[in-house]
């Protein structure tokens, strides 16, 4: 099994494709909203919801390694009412740290407020774009395709972007997405969401 994982904390340029894509293909995901997210786009926030489980990504993507502990509570909670707010569903108990920054500190915060924190095993780095002084050399969706399948692993947990790299436009993480799909499945992998993959954790 592998577990395809969207977050959303920018626009939604790759929104419909994405859930297009998911559809045609019947292909189950998990998305990572962000509070912000969920308020500045309510009626995508409630499509996603509708379709697909969602968790929590914090009220404004900030990195909580660098602020308080109790600003990271506030952006924990804020963050979950936001998004029951928006969309009636609880978040819990998927969150997602922004940028991958923890502690084991923030790691007994978060499992204070009643969540399973998830990683990733696989970035595809879509979010990038065509940046040629970026990590990855400059993106694109053949490459997006590359990276997940050179890291596929039973279990794995892929991260992808629903929004659009800021400087180039880019939606990579979408334009890979059928092919991937198909890629993936072709390697014998059975796609799930969250609720299947981490459904004998405490």
């Amino acid at each position: 099994m592998v577990a395809f994982t969207f977050d959303a904390g920018g626009d939604t340029s790759g929104v419909q494709s994405i859930l297009d894509t998911l559809a045609a293909k019947e292909a189950p995901a998990t998305f990572f909203l962000t509070g912000r997210f969920a308020a500045a786009h309510p009626d995508t926030a409630r499509r996603i919801a509708g379709r697909y489980p969602v968790g929590n990504h914090t009220q404004d993507h900030l990195d909580l390694t660098k602020v308080p502990a109790a600003q990271a509570r506030t952006q924990i909670r804020t963050g979950a009412g936001t998004i029951l707010r928006v969309t009636g569903r609880d978040p819990r108990p998927y969150f997602r740290f922004p940028m991958g920054a923890v502690t084991p500190a923030l790691v007994r915060l978060v499992n204070d407020e009643c969540y399973l924190p998830v990683r990733w095993s696989v970035d595809t780095l879509g979010w990038q774009g065509t940046d040629p002084d970026s990590s990855s050399g400059g993106m694109s969706a053949a490459k997006v395709i590359d990276r997940v399948l050179a890291g596929l692993t039973p279990g794995g947990i892929v991260l992808m972007h629903v929004g659009a790299n800021p400087d180039d436009h880019s939606t990579f993480d979408a334009d890979a997405l059928p092919r991937l799909i198909d890629a993936v499945r072709a390697r014998g992998y059975t796609l799930v969401d969250l609720t299947k993959l981490a459904a004998d954790r405490p």
